[in-house]
């Protein structure tokens, strides 16, 4: 499966001037990354593939549509699945973009 070009768009609009910003198609989607920590993509199997603080995993699992990322048989804290439902608005993609692009920023850059 493609990832969701008009996700893609909504997120680039989001992150459009962060500093440090890049694209990079990634994990079967398109990533966008800033100081060359992944933040947000939108993914090859729908949805948004999203990092946070993993001490905030157990937390934003909480959320309706918001699940662990798993790979490899492997749920990843840190690493989340944001279903399409939880992005509908554009100020509920602004909040998980959000925490994507702030997590991105607290690591050194590559």
């Amino acid at each position: 499966m493609a990832y969701d070009e008009e996700l893609a768009d909504r997120i680039r609009e989001v992150v459009r001037g962060e500093p440090g910003l890049t694209e990079k198609a990634m994990f079967g989607g398109l990533a966008f990354l800033i100081a060359g920590h992944l933040a947000v993509s939108a993914s090859g199997q729908g949805g948004m593939l999203l990092r946070c603080d993993p001490a905030q995993t157990v937390d934003l699992v909480s959320h309706p549509h918001v699940q662990r990322f798993e790979m490899r048989g492997r749920e990843m804290d840190g690493w989340l699945r944001v279903d399409p439902a939880a992005v509908d608005t554009e100020d509920d993609l602004q909040n998980w973009v959000s925490r994507g692009v702030a997590y991105a920023r607290s690591l050194p850059p590559k």
